[in-house]
């Protein structure tokens, strides 16, 4: 046989037997999520109206095709932010007394009510080690700024997951 097809039955049986090995593991691209179809409209709503979870949350929604409604008169499903606060835990200190690391805990919390079943609430932490530097305050800030940012990036993938989850 010519050494080009070869070369090529090679490389079409190595990508094969790739994918086949990444099918059998579970391996899955993440970016949709494969919600329930009672799931594709909900009224949405939050405490924090213009936060930056809520509209995390609200662009995940969206790009995963779900109908978002404000108010609605009909029985559809309901989401509820409740609650994302951000509290920090000493870890360490400098010499001098000056914390030199914070561990930062962000708490997410909100319901989903799905009519004809009890309400379902949700809650969940995210932690992150934040070294903090008094000598390079502006640099710091905007890495605590970044962090913050994926960490509500993160929670709001979560509560994606948790509702692909969700069995009706």
């Amino acid at each position: 046989m010519n050494q080009s097809i070869i070369r090529q039955l090679s490389k079409l049986l190595t990508f094969s037997i790739i994918l086949m090995m990444l099918n059998g593991c579970g391996f899955q691209l993440r970016g949709n999520y494969l919600l329930a179809p009672e799931l594709q409209t909900i009224e949405f709503s939050s405490v924090d109206q213009y936060g930056e979870l809520t509209r995390l949350v609200k662009q995940h929604l969206t790009i995963n095709d779900v109908n978002l409604v404000q108010h609605s008169t009909k029985a559809i499903p309901q989401m509820r932010m409740l609650q994302d606060n951000l509290d920090r835990r000493t870890l360490s200190v400098f010499p001098n007394g000056q914390v030199a690391e914070y561990e930062l805990i962000y708490t997410v919390r909100y319901q989903i009510l799905i009519p004809g079943q009890a309400v379902q609430y949700f809650s969940f932490e995210l932690n992150r080690d934040y070294q903090d530097d008094p000598d390079i305050a502006l640099a710091k800030s905007r890495e605590l700024s970044l962090m913050l940012r994926e960490m509500r990036q993160e929670a709001a993938n979560k509560i994606l997951r948790d509702m692909a989850s969700i069995q009706l």
